[in-house]
């Protein structure tokens, strides 16, 4: 019962603090509701104003920013008339203080300075409006004369320019825009502000430089300098212009593609394994004639057949082989090596398929006999095989010869097996005796 008692005085002591926390927390929110609402309206009100006062404030600085750059203006105004007033004084004071002689010869002097004023303007003018034709010119002209022409016109307008900001005569001027061209260290010996607004601009665009005047109070230092960094940039690149040529010029002569200027020669079209021996032939028949030239061209590179001959180890006496690399179906090719300038031609077969290499050496009896300037030598076509003969003397009439090397080799070689000694009797008419053949 006891235990009864005293849990139900706890439970009614629990719910009495829950009523009075209550009560309280809705007086607490009531009361002090206002005072809430009143705290954030400040928030907002000296939000407000902080604002207002960084408007004022930037305003403010705006005003003095401008008033000072306005009283900047003001003064150097100011600076202006008292340097004119001062200059009138001092021609006033000097006038006072001599003869008429003297005022008549300051009169002259000052007219003559006029007009050298006058001609310096008109120089400066002819220069900034020379200065702009390149720009419209140059692209209907090839790079290596616009260089030429941008080089020459930084020297001569360049010239004008300096004549219309420094004191030197016309004659002079010329030479020392040159010297800035060669030599970018003359241009540190310029000294001095142009009495006018000058500008100068230097403008690469292709392959030129042209310096005009836009600034102001740029003297003759900044001239020196534009016309040296034009003629700086233009030598530049027609030095590196040159270098390229030569060395064009040198990987063409390296490589064979050069012209052949030589007359008389022996010209061979193509490449096969029999090449080796035909020269030593053509090298034993060229010394008895005290010498020759032997043209040989392919679609090979002409490093490759000079390591190809000279593994043979070939003595070729007398005779200069020149080699070329191109195409025998192309008659630009062909007139590279001075064809109708040969006293022979041979056409060699290819090693690969036989009719293959008879239609090659067609097309190039065909290329042949396109050639406007005619030939002087005849033709000698090696075909493998007998069928095609007929074919090629047709194409080519009489200036072409026709051997088929297989058939031929065959019928040696049986006459030499029916005939005992033939094979020394041919190779004794051949090979040792050719030049005695030749020279008969």
């Amino acid at each position: 019962m006891a235990d009864f008692v005293g849990a139900w005085s706890s439970l009614g002591l629990r719910i009495n603090l829950q009523n009075k926390t209550k009560v309280t927390s809705f007086w607490t929110r009531n009361l002090f509701f206002p005072f809430d609402f009143m705290k954030a309206k400040m928030k907002m009100f000296l939000k407000w104003v902080f604002c207002e006062l960084l408007q004022i404030v930037i305003t403010a600085l705006t005003s003095l920013v401008h008033k000072n750059f306005t009283l900047h203006n003001q003064v150097i105004d100011l600076q202006d008339q008292v340097l004119k007033l001062n200059v009138r004084l001092r021609a006033c004071y000097l006038l006072s203080n001599v003869d008429t002689f003297d005022s008549v010869m300051q009169e002259i002097d000052d007219y003559d300075y006029g007009s050298n004023n006058g001609l310096k303007k008109l120089a400066l003018i002819v220069s900034l409006m020379l200065l702009s034709i390149p720009v419209l010119a140059f692209k209907y002209i090839d790079f290596p004369l616009a260089l030429l022409v941008a080089t020459l016109l930084v020297i001569c307008l360049g010239g004008l320019a300096l004549f219309g900001v420094t004191d030197d005569s016309l004659a002079d001027c010329p030479w020392l825009s040159w010297t800035f061209v060669v030599d970018l260290g003359n241009h540190a010996n310029s000294e001095g502000i142009g009495p006018r607004p000058v500008s100068v601009s230097i403008s690469f665009g292709g392959m030129f430089i042209f310096a005009m005047m836009l600034g102001l109070m740029i003297g003759p230092r900044l001239v020196s300098v534009s016309i040296s960094f034009g003629g700086m940039f233009i030598f530049a690149m027609m030095l590196g212009l040159v270098f390229d040529a030569i060395s064009e010029k040198f990987d063409s002569l390296r490589k064979g593609r050069s012209e052949v200027v030589e007359q008389n020669h022996t010209l061979i079209l193509g490449w096969s394994d029999k090449l080796g021996s035909l020269l030593n032939q053509l090298a034993i028949t060229n010394e008895s004639l005290g010498g020759g030239i032997v043209v040989v061209m392919a679609e090979r590179d002409k490093e490759e057949m000079e390591m190809d001959i000279a593994k043979m180890e070939s003595d070729f006496k007398r005779t200069s082989i020149v080699f070329r690399s191109g195409s025998i179906l192309i008659l630009a090719d062909l007139k590279k090596v001075s064809v109708c300038k040969a006293r022979a031609i041979v056409v060699l077969a290819d090693d690969g398929n036989a009719d293959q290499s008879d239609a090659r050496a067609l097309r190039t009896i065909l290329s042949l006999t396109g050639v406007k300037e005619g030939l002087k030598g005849h033709i000698v076509v090696e075909l493998s095989d007998l069928n095609n003969e007929v074919l090629v003397k047709l194409v080519g009439g009489e200036l072409v010869e026709t051997v088929v090397a297989h058939d031929v080799i065959g019928y040696l070689m049986i006459q030499c097996a029916w005939q005992p000694g033939l094979a020394q009797v041919n190779s004794a008419l051949l090979i040792l005796y050719s030049h005695s053949l030749t020279s008969a």
